[in-house]
């Protein structure tokens, strides 16, 4: 729900404090609160960058069909040539590198797609997108893309500012730390906004400090199940709590399937006679290839994928993701053109399904320009409820000192029932979740150094009745 601090004492005057009961839900109140508390001040700054990140990507989709327009779209014609003239002419104009793959104009008025890898300065794991009219063959441009998606250079360079500062994979850290928090942040402030009293959530009427509280709330509540969802999802292809879920699904046997790729049988490497292994005119060719993937059911949008080497076979698989999401996939055996495997995505097993679906939710795919909207409002949310809590952070050291931290020791009041489970839960947590594991870890043994610290010089703080250790 919220990224940056929330306090115990939300306004003044108050009344006075009861003293804590073990079967009190204070103390754990307390505890959530410091949780939350150090969470916001620290993790905030990842957060903020991740959300404004996050909601440049979103708009990037909306950018992207303006910035390439001349690339991307056609004047609508009567007639569409064969694919394989299309791939042709790419080729005349770009021989450099191989096909790794044709996406066929999925529409009226768009470009066909021949992707090429192995083209110089072209970077890793990025291919050359060559756009040429499906009525006419003429090259319309060539662009860098990346991803399944199909990112061009606009897009691509916010994705991976987005993921990893542009540094790498040392900086996917940064993104699976606010992942990684994000959803603690958010349920550790619902169950503070659920806890307080209703009289003490209302904004209108209110100032100061308490209205800064109220708004932080208010808007961290409505919030707060889509940044669970944005959470959940991001950690999912993350480095390491992303490797954790992917071995708990294969363990569950609930792994994302894949079409046999092998041409198999008697007419393994017969294929090669009409072209080299990962080229577009390999075997029987691009044309009978789409048409027994289109005899499959297979509709637009599609991707060709020609044989890896002369005992694979082509590979054609619905790209679309949005709803509702087209994802079978065949196939097709290059000597002969007969299609030997079939992949329906109503067959792919359920984690595997709710991890594609959540994944597309999450990068704005699934439900277009709704979709994207909405991830912008969450972004744009996130970035005020930073704000906020850093405000509420400086008002409460107003008076005193600056960003007054919340009293320790509420650990020692919570009943030995409750705080068993939880400290077994959060471990097992830590665990699946490393980067939120090993900085709580860090925040734990700071604070304790501290306290054992102040205590020694006789300085430790009481606050509001509980012990400050």
């Amino acid at each position: 729900m919220t990224t940056a601090p929330s306090t115990t004492t939300d306004e003044a005057p108050q009344e006075p404090a009861p003293a804590p009961s073990r079967n009190s839900w204070a103390p754990l109140r307390q505890l959530v609160l410091r949780l939350h508390f150090y969470a916001g001040v620290l993790v905030a700054p990842f957060l903020l960058v991740a959300a404004v990140t996050g909601l440049l990507y979103a708009a990037s989709f909306q950018a992207e069909k303006v910035v390439y327009d001349h690339e991307l779209t056609v004047p609508a014609g009567e007639r569409k040539l064969p694919i394989s003239e299309q791939v042709a002419a790419a080729r005349k104009a770009h021989p450099e590198g191989t096909v790794s793959a044709v996406r066929p104009s999925p529409e009226a008025d768009a470009t066909t797609r021949v992707m090429l890898s192995g083209v110089p300065g072209v970077g890793e794991g990025h291919t050359l997108a060559v756009f040429v009219d499906p009525y006419t063959a003429k090259v319309r441009g060539s662009l860098e893309q990346y991803g399944s998606t199909g990112a061009l250079p606009l897009r691509t360079w916010i994705d991976e500012f987005h993921r990893d500062l542009h540094l790498g994979e040392s900086g996917r850290l940064y993104s699976e730390l606010a992942a990684s928090w994000l959803g603690v942040i958010s349920a550790g402030g619902l169950v503070l906004w659920f806890s307080r009293r209703r009289a003490l959530r209302k904004v209108r009427g209110t100032s100061g400090r308490r209205r800064t509280l109220g708004l932080h709330g208010t808007v961290g509540v409505w919030t707060a199940a889509g940044f669970l969802f944005l959470s959940a999802t991001g950690l999912t292809w993350s480095a390491y709590a992303g490797a954790n879920i992917d071995g708990l699904r294969t363990s569950l046997g609930q792994a994302t399937p894949s079409v046999s790729a092998s041409a198999g049988g008697e007419h393994a490497g017969h294929g090669s006679a009409a072209g080299q292994a990962g080229d577009a005119t390999h075997g029987v060719g691009l044309d009978k290839v789409l048409a027994a993937a289109r005899a499959e059911g297979l509709g637009d949008p599609v991707e060709i994928v020609p044989p890896a080497d002369a005992n694979s076979a082509y590979v054609v698989k619905q790209v679309q993701r949005s709803w509702p999401e087209k994802q079978d996939a065949v196939a097709v055996d290059p000597a002969d053109g007969e299609v030997t495997d079939v992949l329906r995505f109503a067959d792919y097993p359920v984690l595997a399904k709710l991890t594609r679906w959540g994944i597309d939710l999450h990068t704005g795919v699934l439900f277009g320009l709704a979709n994207q909207i909405a991830l912008m409002l969450l972004a744009a949310s996130l970035v005020l409820l930073i704000v906020w809590g850093y405000r509420m952070w400086w008002q409460r050291g107003r008076g005193s000192a600056f960003g007054r931290p919340i009293p320790r020791g509420a650990w020692q009041q919570v009943p030995p029932q409750i705080l068993v489970p939880l400290l077994a839960g959060v471990a097992v947590l830590g665990y699946f979740l490393p980067l939120f594991g090993i900085p709580l870890a860090a925040f734990l043994a700071v604070d304790i150094l501290l306290g054992e610290i102040a205590y020694r010089r006789g300085k430790r703080s009481y606050g509001a009745g509980t012990p400050a250790g």
